[in-house]
């Protein structure tokens, strides 16, 4: 049976009330208060506070503070008065047990109002995020796509220089090698005339003859200089290109080799003592040598009651892998199935110690990690820590009606065993 806290002190303003509340050496907590408009408890193994209060208030801005052995509560009037009492004057037991029910309803009303709401601004800001993150992309694309836009522009203004340069150079080559040709004939011309001029003035058939055969010399004179100004054509070859093996996506830079050599020990190093602890694991096949698959089959087996075969399956799988939670967390469920209760607890703190830092995503994985913990701590009769572990279980998901249940069953256990004692 609970003991009655019936030492109480208040005073009031016309907007507030201000009560104090005894604990007499009792630890409270927020779970602790449970305050509504009109309804107030407190309850303390073994104390319990009830109240239901003369006037509504607002439960919202209404405060409580613990400190000292003492709670104090600031609540604040709906309507400004001053009361008449705290409490309401010849509640029966009926009246009080509507008021607790309603109060009750009200209260999960209102924390199903607030989940909704967090879910709902979890959503927008999942939404804004995503919104942010593609516009994000887009100006990084676009800025990329500028970037090779205007580098293709510069190429193709240097390719066209280029070709300027080269039709440029052609010119002057071909005005050089006539400057040369024309000076090659000159002399030619210049003994020619000579012979002529000594020989005789030629008649006109002989002079033209002697111009045709002269042009004819000096196109095959042409051709002969062109020949031997070309160079040779190159001869086809094949070249053959060895890339040395890297273990790194990477090209190799001289700065980082101290630091590739390094990491590559390191990983030998790994290598060599997971071969030299699993030298037994030689003859498994290849997908049992995946922790994630031995997870998935230490699972099946937990669901077909083979307790011992799935703790045998997260043995493996931590000697794999002793870095996932959730295998320390699955094998603390066999366990307790087992009675390896001390076992139990071990893998529940190895599984919340992984669990870090708490966020979101491994709220579930927490609460679990808790509930496990304190069921093997209150199956060794140690119900103070069990409860622990269940009111941290609730801290992270205060909606879950189960672990409520329990802790109550926990609480009501230390009070029998307090009074026993």
């Amino acid at each position: 049976m609970p003991v009655w806290l019936r030492e109480h002190s208040w005073r009031q303003t016309l907007t507030a009330v201000y009560l104090s509340l005894p604990l007499r050496g009792a630890r409270a907590t927020p779970g602790s208060i449970f305050c509504s408009e009109q309804y107030l408890k407190v309850s303390v193994p073994p104390f319990l506070f009830e109240a239901v209060l003369y006037a509504p208030i607002d439960d919202t801005n209404s405060t409580a503070k613990i400190g000292n052995g003492n709670i104090f509560f600031t609540l604040y009037k709906k309507e400004p008065a001053l009361w008449d009492s705290l409490t309401l004057a010849n509640t029966d037991k009926e009246k009080l047990q509507n008021l607790r029910e309603n109060a009750v309803l009200k209260a999960q009303e209102k924390a199903k109002e607030e989940t909704e709401a967090r879910k709902i601004t979890k959503q927008e800001h999942k939404k804004y995020a995503l919104e942010a993150t593609m516009k994000l992309e887009e100006a990084e694309r676009k800025r990329i796509e500028d970037l090779k836009e205007k580098e293709r522009t510069k190429v193709a203004k240097e390719l066209e220089l280029w070709k300027k340069q080269q039709k440029d150079g052609d010119k002057y080559k071909s005005i050089q090698k006539k400057g040369e040709l024309h000076q090659e004939v000159e002399p030619l011309k210049e003994r020619k005339n000579e012979k002529m001029n000594k020989t005789g003035i030629p008649n006109d058939r002989t002079s033209k003859t002697r111009l045709k055969s002269t042009k004819g010399s000096c196109s095959i004179f042409s051709q002969n200089l062109k020949e031997e100004q070309l160079p040779a054509p190159r001869a086809a070859a094949t070249i053959k290109v060895n890339f040395t093996p890297r273990v790194f996506p990477t090209a190799l830079r001289e700065s980082r080799v101290a630091e590739e050599e390094e990491w590559l020990h390191k990983q030998a190093e790994a290598r060599r003592i997971i071969n030299s602890d699993l030298a037994e694991l030689e003859d498994l096949k290849e997908e049992e040598k995946n922790p994630d698959w031995l997870k998935d089959k230490g699972n099946k087996m937990f669901a077909m009651g083979d307790y011992l075969g799935a703790v045998n399956a997260y043995n493996l799988a931590v000697r794999l892998n002793n870095s996932l939670p959730l295998l320390y967390l699955n094998r603390a469920a066999c366990h307790l199935k087992l009675r390896n209760l001390h076992k139990a607890i071990q893998d529940s703190s190895k599984a919340l110690e992984l669990l870090t830092p708490p966020v979101p995503d491994n709220e579930n994985a927490r609460v679990k990690a808790h509930v496990r913990r304190g069921t093997a701590f209150c199956q060794l009769e140690l119900y103070t820590e069990g409860l622990e572990d269940y009111e941290a279980a609730l801290k992270i998901d205060p909606t879950n009606k189960n672990i409520e249940k329990d802790a109550e069953k926990i609480r009501h256990l230390i009070q029998g065993t307090m009074q026993s004692s």
